[in-house]
């Protein structure tokens, strides 16, 4: 059955204030742009983003802190978002950081239906705090929690109508695990192929984890910081 949806708009037309919402990406690499701007026009508010981290330098994500869209915000980063800074200091939004190992991790354990996981990393700090710690030989582990989402927004370079998914380089980061762990996982492609036309090796997200696919047009790929160095002098 195909899972090919016009827009962005059709793909969320579900979404529910006080939705947990998990967004692949890492800075702004690899973000599902189109469906960040529809949850922006359509004003769904008091979202729980999981992502590695809220946007950046005012794109992505950050856009709909911008707009006081987010209540609170589980990820491993926030350096360089100064909209998710503010509002932490300041109360008005949530903020739960976890190693970026175990962030990961947790998405992956609620995908293929673990209660949780002992590790050792974050034993002896804050992450830790109120959390199990267990003694395996020798060694102290903290339990970790398995990490799901209502919804995952996703970004991949190719995808077929049966939501099968294959994506550029390291751009897939977080984006498998979360279509695992999410009820509806909605995925934005750059091109949408025929069934097929993606070589079954080269499959990252099986079809049977995306419920909902659309192919976006006129990406921004904003680069977050543009280094470049002077021409060496002849």
């Amino acid at each position: 059955m195909s899972k090919v949806v016009a827009d962005a708009r059709e793909a969320l037309a579900d979404i529910f204030d006080g939705a947990r919402l998990m967004s692949g990406g890492f800075g702004l690499s690899g973000n599902a742009e189109h469906c960040i701007r529809e949850l922006k026009r359509c004003g769904v508010k008091r979202l729980t983003i999981i992502s590695n981290n809220c946007g950046n330098s005012g794109r992505g994500l950050a856009t709909l802190l911008k707009t006081r869209q987010i209540e609170r915000v589980i990820g491993s980063y926030v350096g360089g978002n100064p909209d998710l800074e503010e509002q932490m200091l300041s109360g008005e939004v949530e903020v739960e950081l976890n190693p970026q190992g175990t962030f990961a991790e947790r998405i992956r354990a609620a995908g293929v239906g673990l209660g949780g996981f002992f590790t050792p990393t974050g034993v002896g700090t804050v992450v830790a705090e109120g959390k199990e710690i267990r003694d395996i030989d020798g060694r102290n582990y903290v339990l970790e929690a398995p990490l799901s989402g209502d919804f995952a927004i996703i970004r991949a370079w190719r995808g077929d109508p049966y939501g099968n998914l294959q994506f550029y380089g390291t751009s897939r980061n977080f984006s498998p695990l979360m279509a695992m762990a999410a009820k509806v996982t909605i995925a934005e492609v750059e091109e949408l192929v025929p069934l097929g036309a993606i070589e079954p090796g080269d499959v990252s997200v099986p079809g049977i984890f995306v419920q909902r696919i659309f192919q976006g047009t006129d990406y921004e790929n904003p680069i977050e910081f543009r280094t470049t160095r002077p021409t060496p002098a002849e």
